[in-house]
């Protein structure tokens, strides 16, 4: 994916008035997501005094901070001078690999056919594909702990729903264009569901409050209906 307006890497723009706005990159790629979460971990242990949130996205960063400890020019140049020290490849940095538990059950899967279907190729090997791949985090939204996980094999690749649920069950696994996800609470939205997850996505009384953040790596595993319920899982309520 390209960004329609594309800006010099490591760009930094005011985004507000107690806010900066790192551009990585004009593209989205693993390489990238890497690179702000290894600037994100910097920033969090160097200048987290002035700070009061970070939020990491496809190919930039969001730095909140408070103005009445820091202005717009002295932390743009804290960051540039921080940002000059990361490699701008770091081989030797260990990502982490987050393996999640997904139940396919077509119970639990209303898509799961129309995806085979339009791939040519059966429910097993939908299944089989979506579990092949290790996903890069490229960012966190459109709510706190869902985790825009890419890509999917082209096979199974499909176009948002015409029509969106006006309610997803909380653990909904599902698919957009090359994009999967989990749903991380109850919620509106246009994804095709293939199967469910037990995996609790954001808890905000816990810490970390999500188990995967920008820049790790997530693979799915396959599990029974009966595994999914005694890890915690809720039957899933799809409503059209």
């Amino acid at each position: 994916m390209n960004d329609i307006n594309p800006v010099p890497k490591r760009t930094i723009q005011i985004a507000g008035e107690n806010a900066l706005i790192i551009y990585f990159s004009s593209q989205v790629s693993e390489k990238t997501a890497n690179e702000i979460k290894l600037a994100t971990l910097k920033i969090q242990q160097t200048l987290s005094h002035y700070l009061l949130d970070l939020t990491p996205s496809y190919a930039s960063l969001l730095v909140t901070f408070d103005m009445n400890k820091v202005d717009h020019h002295h932390l743009r140049n804290e960051l540039r001078k921080l940002l000059a020290t990361i490699e701008e490849v770091q081989e030797a940095h260990e990502q982490r690999v987050i393996e999640l538990p997904v139940c396919y059950d077509i119970d639990f899967a209303p898509e799961l056919n129309l995806i085979a279907k339009h791939a040519q190729i059966s429910c097993d090997e939908v299944i089989r594909l979506h579990q092949s791949m290790i996903y890069s985090v490229y960012a966190i939204g459109f709510a706190p702990g869902f985790a825009y996980l890419g890509e999917v094999d082209s096979k199974i690749a499909m176009p948002r729903l015409a029509t969106p649920r006006l309610k997803v069950p909380k653990g909904a696994v599902a698919i957009a264009d090359r994009q999967t996800a989990i749903y991380p609470n109850v919620s509106p939205g246009g994804w095709n569901i293939i199967g469910c997850s037990p995996v609790n996505m954001f808890d905000q009384n816990a810490t970390p409050t999500m188990p995967v953040n920008v820049g790790d790596k997530v693979k799915f595993n396959s599990i029974s209906k009966e595994e999914f319920f005694a890890l915690g899982g809720e039957l899933p309520i799809f409503n059209d």
